[in-house]
């Protein structure tokens, strides 16, 4: 499955035809591919692509990018049942119209509550209720159970996990600038890593 590694820069618009599409702005490549698997030797077929270069990394790390002859990188992501014949991979790949599914780290909110974490709608904002308005209310029964369930929604860590947004239109590739246009919105905060590949939702 081919892919690239990117920088989430940040959201804007565009016109297409007589419409304005909202695009998630990426800096995508060019990627360099440190590492080939085959299956003779791996047992599968893939290839390791790096991204975003480290002032300083252990003798293992240098290592390993040594023998690709490439400069460490901080991010280190790989791609199975793809081998492409350059040394490197650009926003070349995809071409306008085709379908990503784009992975990142959600943005982490800290401990939420349950309004805010699983979108509760809190107690009654009416006479009688008292500083409790985005509390939970009840979460177990006293007698019959006496404890309460595994997985029950409540107040708690909330974002920071791995997500993927799938199927999402490219819009417009610019490999003079290294930037994808994806259009809507992909996980994470701007700045962070995202992974883009070719949609299951293609096949």
């Amino acid at each position: 499955m081919k892919g690239i590694l990117g920088t989430k820069i940040g959201m804007t618009q565009v016109w297409q035809d007589d419409k304005l599409i909202p695009v998630t702005v990426v800096l995508a490549g060019p990627c360099p591919i440190v590492h080939r698997r085959v299956p003779e030797k791996d047992g599968y077929s893939a290839v390791q692509l790096g991204w975003h270069d480290v002032k300083r990394a252990n003798k293992p790390t240098v290592g390993h990018f040594a023998k690709s002859d490439v400069s460490p990188k901080r991010h280190l992501v790989e791609f199975r049942d793809y081998a492409p014949d350059e040394n490197e991979v650009s926003v070349n790949i995809f071409e306008v119209g085709q379908k990503v599914d784009v992975t990142g780290v959600s943005k982490g909110r800290g401990t939420s509550g349950v309004m805010k974490r699983w979108n509760f709608s809190g107690l009654p904002a009416s006479h009688g209720v008292k500083k409790k308005h985005r509390s939970p209310g009840s979460i177990a029964s006293g007698k019959t159970m006496g404890r309460i369930h595994k997985g029950k929604k409540m107040a708690g860590r909330y974002g920071g996990k791995t997500a993927t947004t799938l199927a999402l239109n490219i819009v417009e590739v610019r490999p003079e600038e290294n930037l994808l246009l994806v259009k809507g919105a992909v996980p994470g905060p701007n700045g962070g890593l995202l992974v883009i590949k070719d949609s299951k939702r293609n096949r």
